[in-house]
């Protein structure tokens, strides 16, 4: 038997300044995933580290643990593996007021 695998794109293009998140996926089914997030143009400052938030319900969010950085030059890809994640995912970061990063966030999730 195959595994069940989906790839789901949870922001395309998305310009992220100031506190940003990625819409909430629901997960609950996979067992693993990896988070990809790529740099769809030059950021602009310096960039904090992203964490990985995890909710029972997709409204109400805390920190998973996993940070990882964010991409620091277009077409660069950072990446974070996931295990024990609960129902819903959503990748966020906080950049200062001078930063910025235009980017593609992709969940790859394995049942």
């Amino acid at each position: 038997m195959l595994p069940e695998n989906l790839t789901a794109v949870v922001a395309r293009n998305e310009i992220w300044t100031g506190t940003s998140a990625t819409e909430p996926y629901e997960a609950g089914w996979a067992k693993e995933a990896i988070v990809f997030i790529r740099a769809l143009k030059e950021p602009k400052g310096p960039l904090p580290k992203a964490r990985v938030e995890i909710s029972a319900d997709g409204m109400h969010w805390c920190a998973e643990g996993s940070e990882f950085d964010l991409p620091a030059a277009k077409d660069a890809v950072t990446f974070q593996r996931l295990s024990h994640f609960g129902n819903f995912l959503r990748v966020a970061a906080t950049l200062q007021e001078s930063s910025e990063i235009t980017l593609l966030v992709t969940f790859h999730l394995k049942a």
